[in-house]
């Protein structure tokens, strides 16, 4: 029995368990191996981290692309606010990889987005304001534009701005507008409609021709091409010189890029006749077909500030109405306070309504 006692402890069981022990050795010190030879939380998704410290220098940077080559830098410039959208993406990729590096690195991005943008997310209006002010381009093949006369007219707007009319709406838009607004001016397709006496009316010269960069209308609408005027607004606290403007189209094309030939010489021929106004106070309303952290709007930006940014709640986006991405319709002001703007509902244009309250 003794023997057998211990042929049973020398047999295969007794065996198996030191083999089991043999293996389990192994394993520990593979998975010690694989543990040790993995990369460290800094080291891991470095590429990650390069690509956030591009972005974070694409936008710092932003004024430094050049125009040569398809206007690309007002083309980035247009869109700059949405490739904030890039950081959650990788911040996501960064959380997957759980790379400290690639998270550290996020930093530069974020910050430079919120210098540039992070001022237009708070609520900066202020009940009150001495006058409002309503700009709206209402689109030529608008299929409403009485109800949208109507629409305006019911915003209580003080100086309402219209551009893109025809002369087959112009009579409705007279005809809805009359009783809330007895003075008005219409020089080509751009018109100022005020509950306060105007003078002083003439047409601006903005370099907007017809070419091949002109607008693309719908065979059966003419249009005229003056596409600015000036006018003086008598308020109570003195005169108020208004400028409405809708510049030329800045269209994308696969062969020539960006193109904006148009409207760029008609930006740089509003901001000469702004720089030769003589009147302190100024407001500029109007399509601008742009943003203004567009390069091309300088001379614009440089004499008068956005009342968007001053006393907006947001980016206040006007373009398309649908899913508005871009805000290329614009109040800018000299020697008035905005007070607030906001953007008004859509009508049966492609642009929403922007509207500001100013005081003196």
């Amino acid at each position: 029995m003794v023997q057998m006692d211990t042929a049973e402890r020398s047999g295969p069981e007794g065996s198996g368990c030191r083999g089991t022990g043999s293996g389990a050795w192994r394993t520990g010190i593979r998975r010690a191996i694989r543990i040790g030879s993995r990369p460290g939380p800094w080291k891991r998704g470095l590429v990650l981290a390069a690509l956030a410290l591009l972005l974070g220098l694409f936008m710092l940077l932003h004024a430094e692309i050049p125009n040569r080559v398809g206007n690309l830098g007002s083309l980035v410039e247009t869109f700059l606010p949405w490739f904030g959208l890039l950081i959650p993406v990788l911040l996501a990729g960064a959380l997957w990889r759980r790379s400290a590096s690639a998270v550290a690195a996020l930093l530069l991005p974020v910050l430079v987005w919120l210098n540039l943008f992070g001022g237009l997310l708070s609520d900066k209006s202020r009940p009150g304001s001495d006058l409002t002010v309503v700009s709206h381009n209402v689109a030529a093949d608008n299929p409403d534009p009485a109800g949208t006369a109507r629409d305006l007219a019911a915003s209580g707007a003080d100086v309402l701005a219209l551009e893109e009319i025809t002369p087959q709406a112009k009579p409705l838009y007279e005809k809805e507008l009359a009783k809330a607004y007895p003075h008005h001016t219409v020089q080509g397709t751009v018109g100022l409609w005020s509950k306060l006496p105007l003078s002083d009316t003439q047409p601006v010269d903005i370099k907007t021709d017809v070419g091949p960069l002109a607008d693309t209308k719908p065979a059966d609408i003419k249009m005229t091409y003056n596409r600015a005027l000036r006018t003086t607004v008598a308020t109570d606290r003195g005169p108020l010189a208004v400028y409405v403007a809708h510049l030329g189209s800045a269209r994308v094309n696969p062969r020539g890029g960006f193109a904006t030939e148009h409207r760029d010489r008609g930006a740089q021929a509003l901001g000469e006749t702004i720089a030769a106004e003589q009147n302190e106070r100024v407001v500029l309303l109007g399509d601008l077909n742009g943003t203004l952290d567009d390069r091309a709007f300088a001379d614009i930006t440089s004499q008068l500030h956005s009342a968007q940014a001053a006393a907006g709640d947001g980016f206040g986006f006007s373009w398309p109405a649908r899913f508005p991405m871009v805000r290329i319709d614009q109040i800018l002001v000299r020697g008035v306070k905005p007070e607030s703007s906001w953007s008004l509902p859509a009508t049966g244009s492609d642009h929403l309504p922007v509207a500001a309250g100013i005081s003196w």
